[in-house]
């Protein structure tokens, strides 16, 4: 099954703010035994996120979003994912508990009385206005929680309540899939070798191990680092570690200079 991750926001691609949630999305995949299939980033441009999303929701992908579910003029996401779906956009009453809870409890930490009605409280509800139908992401950091489609789940953009919430879907939704598959990966460093040199190679060992995958990666060095390529194989745990042995077989019959990573 594949996992997509859309990341939204203008200052992820105006260079204003670093993504962070790739790289954690990877992580906390592969400490479950799962990969990250493919990624995009996204503008806030509701006609650009509602056809990523009609595109999406199409598929059988389990879809992580990041972004765009506050209730600021550049929050699209909610209203976007509504309009993927033909739906109608309406409040979520247990949402709306949450965010009204959060309320009183800021109001009175400060030593204030908060007033439900007041306009800027009953704007902040606008953050449970979910498609019809979308279940709750409990968010641990403020209560006020992310949003479930189908197999897409919508959190906020701040790592600090995204992770956990992104993890509460794994750890709930998809533990079975979990570590499902063994995988195993191995690799050596291939100096001063042409990447064109070691193309037949890597095409005849895909073509012999149906269930493993090789893969290249070179790099032109560093101070401390001669031109190299990292080449390796990965798959399943029996044909990878056979599908190793023959690399590296082939690669002394090339008399190219390697070692083990």
């Amino acid at each position: 099954m594949a996992i997509g991750l859309i990341i939204i926001g203008d200052e992820i691609l105006s260079g204003r703010r670093v993504d962070q949630h790739f790289p954690k999305v990877v992580q906390m995949l592969a400490a479950r035994g799962l990969q990250l299939t493919w990624a995009e980033v996204l503008p806030d441009d509701p006609v650009r996120i509602t056809a990523t999303l009609q595109r999406t929701f199409a598929t059988d992908d389990i879809v992580f979003c990041c972004g765009g579910i506050g209730a600021t003029p550049d929050d699209h996401t909610r209203q976007a994912a509504a309009d993927a779906l033909g739906l109608p956009l309406v409040l979520h009453e247990q949402g709306k508990l949450n965010i009204q809870q959060r309320i009183l409890q800021m109001a009175q930490e400060a030593g204030q009385t908060a007033d439900l009605n007041s306009d800027e409280n009953l704007h902040r509800l606008k953050m449970a206005e979910f498609a019809e139908g979308a279940a709750l992401i409990p968010n641990p950091y403020n209560n006020i929680a992310g949003f479930a489609l189908r197999k897409h789940y919508f959190v906020p953009g701040f790592p600090v309540m995204a992770w956990p919430m992104l993890e509460w879907v794994l750890d709930n939704h998809y533990a079975d899939l979990f570590n499902r598959e063994p995988h195993l990966e191995q690799s050596v460093l291939v100096y001063e070798a042409a990447e064109s040199a070691l193309t037949p190679l890597m095409v005849a060992i895909e073509q012999q191990f149906a269930r493993v995958k090789v893969f290249s990666l070179p790099s032109v060095g560093d101070a401390n680092t001669r031109r190299h390529i990292e080449l390796g194989v990965k798959g399943e745990p029996v044909q990878t570690a056979t599908a190793f042995i023959q690399l590296c077989d082939e690669l002394r019959k090339l008399q190219v200079e390697f070692k083990p990573t």
